[in-house]
């Protein structure tokens, strides 16, 4: 089996990092404790990265930026969840034969995870999402958001190990996914905005590329208006 395998092959690695992440939950007495569960918590099923894609797909100018972060997610999920994990079937440290990883695993919470652990579906969420985040932006955004998309990634790695919900293996894994992941994406945002793009007389297609939240809010603030205009002509 590939799990087996992988074990084996990187047993000592992985023992170390995990050991390393106990020694520092040990030393932190619990402080650290509740900054990797909210990471976890926003990093589940992609919700940070998702947060981030709709709020840039609210805009005309931010639109194609978003839909790129979007869809690295869900490519994301489909290597990951759909694919390789499955594939490679490898169990939770927690769930292994190494008993000492069960009882770091109490030690941070006990916190129990679905599916299988190779590789990280919170941290190629993450690193797709960063990642496209970055390559997709403007050059001169994009340059600044590479320290923060960086950190936000290493962090979401650590958590996962910090927890015992991974093996730090499934984490540098999932960075390689994730990369991949948000390069399919941006050329799928691409081809989809040319297609957008060529058939923009389509009404459907030219509301996909122009909607702007903010003109809602403009069309509130002028029917509020004329309400008044009305209620002030009445008294008159």
């Amino acid at each position: 089996m590939i799990a087996d395998w992988i074990n084996t092959t990187f047993a000592s690695f992985d023992y170390a990092l995990l050991e390393f992440f106990h020694t520092l939950a040990l030393s932190a007495s619990f402080i650290l404790n509740p900054l990797m569960e909210f990471l976890s918590i926003i990093g589940d099923n992609g919700y940070f990265g998702f947060a981030i894609a709709i709020a840039l797909m609210l805009f005309p100018k931010t639109r194609k930026w978003g839909a790129a972060v979007f869809l690295s997610i869900l490519v994301g999920a489909v290597f990951t969840n759909l694919a390789i994990k499955n594939i490679v079937a490898r169990p939770r440290p927690y769930a292994s034969d190494v008993a000492v990883f069960t009882e770091w695993w109490a030690y941070v919470g006990a916190h129990l995870e679905s599916e299988f652990s190779f590789p990280s579906g919170h941290t190629t969420a993450a690193m797709a999402s960063m990642t496209a985040l970055c390559i997709a932006a403007p050059k001169k955004v994009g340059k600044w958001l590479v320290a923060p998309s960086i950190l936000y990634v290493i962090l979401m790695g650590a958590a996962r190990n910090y927890l015992v919900v991974h093996y730090p293996t499934d984490v540098i894994a999932a960075f390689v996914v994730g990369g991949i992941a948000a390069i399919v994406a941006v050329i799928l945002a691409k081809l989809i905005w040319k297609l957008l793009e060529s058939h923009a007389d389509l009404k459907l297609f030219a509301f996909a590329l122009e909607f702007d939240i903010r003109k809602l809010f403009v069309k509130k603030k002028n029917a509020q208006a004329a309400q008044e205009t009305d209620g002030d002509q009445d008294l008159e």
